[in-house]
């Protein structure tokens, strides 16, 4: 049937029904909660709940029962969620529990205008139930028609609750001693970074450069909403600074611009709170799709899936700092069937791959370059149908070419080349590459150029190869293994 054509294998999915952004991500009693933008009456965007997933291992999950349902206050719209460990808001009678932090959407403004404010819910049984603040909403701001999407942490210096949230072209930022009460202490965003679309779904937190705990930076992810003269759609940005528990500073010239991810389909992402300090990771998984064409997937009584769940990591390249993502570990117990190939000058017209068929798999490749001027792999390939991931030598530029991957007819801007530049370092280029049944993401080095897109093949197109054009490239090392969850 279509609709287990392109169910995934190792992303999530809903079981049925619409799904979009992640919401209330929160680690808590050894397990992973993923909450997400859920319509549980169609297959497009409707009434927004809260659908529930849990996990061990970020890779297998357990569906749930919704976990929040539209009310007198509206729909429920994007957050946050956290562990109230010291009980500041009182509602765990001096124990730890879940506090979620999200907006509350209807159309009662002046004169049906739409209208956003931010409420709470809690749970004192490790998220299997929740309950909604008798005080709701906790924050409004009637400036402000789009006023969502609150991410909440624990900022340790100050000793209070921060608040993120976006507010038109800008977030804004408040403080709390309780997640109840709130008091607005900065805004960020006027003249800095992309403005090509509303801002939704805020991030920020701190990492350290290159592992260096005594050397730490903040990182702000906002993303961009569609907006029709842009053909990219929705898609993130993020910014690098300084947060001092008040105002965020960008490191960066305003009109710089850092996109997370060069493809299209890795949108409203945002990070896990709470995970423990001897883990130490930053994990963060994204919406895995695009406003352009979300709704019109070619997918059956279920829509969309989230990225893979990924490790952030900043590290320093010529006098500048990026912001680098890597698959989390935990998938690596799911790999199988490993193959393994060494030292091959692969020329135009060579594929020692040729006979492989596979459609759920991660490969992990070394290139050292030579005189090719293009090289890379076709995956998901058939007589009539690829996916190109490609390298261009000279431009040093990673692409994901999808025009021929197969179903592409149901949007005009589905189809395309997307790109991303990527150095080769010392003449090596290192290639991470997850395929699933309607997905490709593409890891370079270790993790600095990124290309998130979906794909919808036709029929099986199991086919895979390497390839190299205009001259020969060297393959010095390549692992192939399949994943099935």
């Amino acid at each position: 049937m279509l609709q287990d054509r392109y169910r995934p294998n190792f992303h999530f999915t809903p079981q049925q029904q619409w799904m979009n952004d992640p919401n209330g991500l929160v680690y808590f009693q050894g397990e992973y909660h993923l909450f997400y933008q859920y319509h549980p009456d169609g297959t497009t965007w409707g009434p927004m709940h809260w659908g529930h997933a849990i996990s061990k291992d970020l890779v297998s999950w357990d569906h749930m029962p919704v976990a929040l349902e539209p009310d007198e206050h509206g729909y429920i719209f994007s957050g946050s969620a956290v562990v109230d460990w010291e009980d500041t808001s009182g509602f765990f009678g001096g124990g730890a529990g879940l506090v979620a932090i999200f907006t509350h959407h209807d159309n009662a403004g002046e004169n049906g205008s739409v209208r956003e404010r931010q409420s709470l819910a809690y749970s004192s049984d490790s998220g299997r139930t929740w309950t909604k603040y008798s005080g709701n909403p906790v924050l409004a701001d009637t400036r402000f028609p789009d006023f969502r999407d609150p991410k909440v942490f624990w900022h340790t210096k100050s000793k209070r609750w921060i608040m993120i949230l976006a507010s038109g072209q800008t977030v804004s930022i408040y403080h709390s001693p309780n997640l109840k009460e709130w008091t607005f202490a900065s805004q960020f965003g006027e003249g800095e970074g992309s403005h090509i679309g509303v801002w939704e779904c805020p991030d920020l937190f701190e990492l350290p450069v290159d592992g260096d705990p005594s050397h730490t930076k903040w990182v702000m992810l906002v993303s961009i909403g569609n907006a029709p003269e842009y053909p990219e759609g929705s898609r993130t940005q993020y910014f690098i600074g300084q947060f001092n528990g008040t105002e965020f500073k960008n490191d960066d010239a305003a009109e710089s611009v850092r996109w997370l991810d060069g493809g299209r389909d890795n949108y409203a992402g945002v990070s896990w709170s709470d995970l423990p300090a001897e883990d130490g990771r930053r994990i963060y998984i994204g919406w895995l799709s695009n406003w352009k064409y979300a709704q019109v997937t070619p997918t059956e009584g279920w829509r969309s899936a989230m990225t893979l769940p990924r490790t952030l990591g900043l590290r320093s390249r010529a006098n500048r700092i990026l912001l680098v993502q890597r698959p989390v570990q935990e998938l690596d117990q799911w790999k199988t069937d490993t193959m393994q190939w060494n030292d091959l000058l692969i020329e135009p017209g060579y594929n020692p791959l040729s006979g492989l068929a596979l459609t759920s798999f991660m490969l992990e490749a070394e290139f050292e370059l030579q005189t090719a001027t293009e090289f890379g792999f076709k995956v998901r390939t058939s007589k009539e149908y690829e996916t190109v991931v490609g390298y261009l030598a000279e431009a040093q530029e990673l692409f994901v070419d999808r025009t021929q991957s197969g179903k592409t007819d149901f949007h005009t801007d589905f189809p395309g080349r997307h790109a991303v530049e990527a150095e080769a370092v010392d003449g090596r280029l290192v290639l991470r590459i997850w395929v699933d049944r309607c997905s490709v993401e593409v890891f370079a080095g270790e993790g600095e150029a990124v290309i998130t897109d979906l794909l919808f093949p036709i029929d099986e197109q199991p086919g895979l190869a390497v390839y190299a054009k205009h001259g020969n490239v060297r393959l010095a090392s390549l692992s192939i293994s399949s994943i099935f969850v």
